[in-house]
């Protein structure tokens, strides 16, 4: 059996199938995802309730027995060890890596770890399997100095790959965000012209919004706590815009910033804010479809073009056969 996997890993061929495989089944499982999939808040906020009553009961459990309560996911003792006996934080820079993952939507000191760890264990762990692949496993026909540059690729990809990780969920957590601030600010402002305090338009919209984006409903909750406990109520709003990277939230988070300092009126600046987010967002819809055309045309001249060419041209490619067979 073990001979078999070495055999198998060891042919080019069978390796390069079945990386396509796995690629086509990775794309057919991206592109069917969104119609497949139905709705899951009911589901999750079953599940959050659920697990709210178990945390509940044990919190309750270790009170009881006078232990330290901590909400926080905390993390692997290894690797805190690891990280703390390397100083990786002062190295690595903890400050940076804390706004990172606060804008991918990990908060608190296990997130940070982990990443941390990662960070170091990835490019090592892709250089001894890239080295094991090309020393051991598949001896390559290649100078020795190709195959170390070869290594050192694969570290260096290893180092890459948890920010690559990190971007691509704060990509998708900004789009989910800018998809839904629109019709969060048209609430805000409802709430605003009806008479409520800011706190509690964050509170209302935040409950309503939770259907069309669960990441802004994240985060108008967690300013809603922080308006509730912090003394300067500017830093709640800062910390908003800090959180979500987003130049519309800034520019909200401005106005609600001015409005606290100098008293101005509220309503009137998030009317015309909601109408420049959607303006903006009309323009950046109209971007894309004015790129359209230039993308399609590599697809049109491979896909296309050669389809329309057989159905045109083969009629009288037969025809012309035909009589060339009957002389």
């Amino acid at each position: 059996m073990v001979e078999l996997i070495y055999e198998r890993l060891a042919d080019a061929r069978f390796m390069t199938t079945l990386f396509t495989a796995i690629a086509v089944i990775a794309t057919i499982y991206t592109i069917a995802m969104p119609f497949i999939s139905g709705d899951g808040l009911d589901r999750r906020m079953k599940t959050l309730a659920v697990e709210r009553g178990q945390i509940r009961a044990r919190e309750r459990e270790k009170l009881a027995r006078g232990e330290k309560i901590n909400l926080r996911p905390t993390p692997k003792a290894f690797m805190q060890n690891i990280v703390e006996s390397l100083d990786l934080k002062k190295w690595l820079g903890e400050d940076e890596i804390k706004a990172t993952l606060v804008r991918a939507g990990y908060r608190g000191q296990g997130p940070q770890v982990t990443f941390l760890f990662f960070r170091m264990v990835a490019p090592i762990g892709m250089f001894i399997a890239a080295a094991f692949y090309v020393f051991v496993l598949v001896p390559i026909d290649q100078p020795t100095m190709m195959k170390v540059g070869m290594c050192i690729g694969a570290a260096y990809l290893g180092i890459k790959l948890p920010q690559l990780f990190l971007k691509n969920v704060i990509t998708r957590r900004q789009l989910s965000i800018r998809r839904a601030f629109p019709d969060a600010l048209d609430l805000l402002l409802i709430c605003v012209e009806s008479g409520m305090s800011i706190d509690a338009a964050f509170k209302r919209v935040s409950q309503e919004v939770g259907s069309q984006s669960v990441p802004l409903a994240e985060e108008l909750a967690l300013t809603t706590a922080e308006l509730s406990y912090l003394q300067d109520r500017r830093m709640a709003f800062e910390n908003l815009s800090t959180r979500t990277g987003i130049d519309g939230v800034k520019a909200v988070c401005t106005a609600l910033i001015q409005a606290e300092r100098y008293g101005t009126p509220l309503a009137q600046a998030l009317r015309v804010l909601a109408q420049e987010i959607r303006d903006q967002r009309m323009s950046e819809a109209e971007k894309k479809a004015a790129a359209l055309p230039p993308k399609l045309t590599v697809p049109m001249i491979l896909f296309f073009l050669p389809v329309l060419f057989i159905v045109i041209m083969g009629p009288a490619f037969i025809r012309i056969s035909e009589v060339g067979l009957d002389k």
